[in-house]
């Protein structure tokens, strides 16, 4: 079984439900997974320095004090309370800890993270701290890794950790996303690659299946970072894309068996998606739990 990472303080509560970022999402995929019988890995928060290694340290301590300026708050999204400062730091933790497992097992998720609007200099888009940055940066630094890959795929361009990683030779970034979705501005990832407005699973998977062929022969990656998204889902709120429950499932089949064949190691995250209904949200991210399962066992 793919090894699971999970903090009670993923569900910050200051949050309210009808917010068009669906917090509760975090405690019912947690709760679904427990009705299964699944046990969870508890990470510990993550650490000021840990922070300031991608983020500028003034940004980190206004959050770490929840004393961001109301423009600041207003690029993220939520006001920055005690709960979304736990919050930020659990989730970052756990991708940490999520990478060290995967070191070792072959493959572990992160029951949330995906962060990737933050750059160096603050957050925006719902996005307080860059889980992976952080993550990708420890793990170089520390020798753990020669060579990182990020494959997002979220609905929304990765730009904050394309602007994090522009200099950084050892870290591969690939963004697929809605070309004409949200951020306006994109900066260049070592390979982006835009997708109609519209498209649906046929034609998205055969972009997306080459395309990995490409990032691991361009990166020669010693470990991954996934961005499991489910934004492109054709009911998403934000999303522009036509993906069904099948395509985000084959989708991350595809992506942890890219990995799982030529021995790579795989740290998924939980990343964006914005329906409604946090119950439905929740059900298309457990799709990439199975995905790594099936894939890797």
């Amino acid at each position: 079984m793919t090894p699971l990472v999970h903090h009670p303080a993923y569900d910050a509560e200051s949050v309210p439900d009808g917010h068009r970022f669906p917090m509760r999402k975090y405690s019912l995929v947690a709760e679904r997974l427990r009705a299964a019988g699944r046990e969870f890995h508890q990470p510990e928060l993550a650490s000021r320095t840990a922070l300031a290694s991608v983020h500028d340290p003034a940004y980190v301590d206004a959050i770490l004090g929840q004393t961001l300026d109301r423009v600041g708050a207003r690029r993220i999204g939520f006001e920055i309370t005690p709960a979304i400062a736990l919050r930020s730091r659990a989730s970052v933790g756990g991708t940490c800890l999520a990478a060290a497992l995967a070191m070792e097992a072959g493959r572990a998720v992160n029951l949330a993270g995906g962060s990737h609007h933050a750059d160096g200099q603050g957050g925006a888009g719902f996005c307080v701290f860059n889980d992976v940055a952080v993550a990708a940066r420890q793990f170089l630094d520390e020798g753990r890794a020669a060579r990182i890959a990020v494959v997002d795929l979220d609905v929304h361009q990765g730009d904050g950790t394309a602007r994090i990683f522009a200099d950084e030779p050892d870290i591969y970034t690939f963004s697929m996303h809605c070309e004409t979705n949200w951020p306006r501005e994109k900066p260049p990832s070592d390979f982006d690659l835009g997708v109609a407005a519209g498209t649906g699973d046929a034609g998205y998977l055969a972009l997306l299946a080459p395309a990995l062929v490409r990032v691991i022969e361009e990166a020669r990656p010693d470990l991954v970072f996934y961005n499991a998204g489910v934004d492109p889902h054709r009911e998403d709120r934000l999303g522009l894309l036509d993906l069904s429950d099948s395509g985000l499932y084959r989708r991350d089949r595809l992506v942890a068996e890219t990995c799982a064949r030529v021995g790579l190691p795989l740290c998924a995250v939980l990343g964006g998606g914005y329906s409604k209904d946090a119950g439905a949200v929740a059900r298309r991210h457990l799709l990439m739990v199975e995905a790594l399962d099936a894939a890797f066992d």
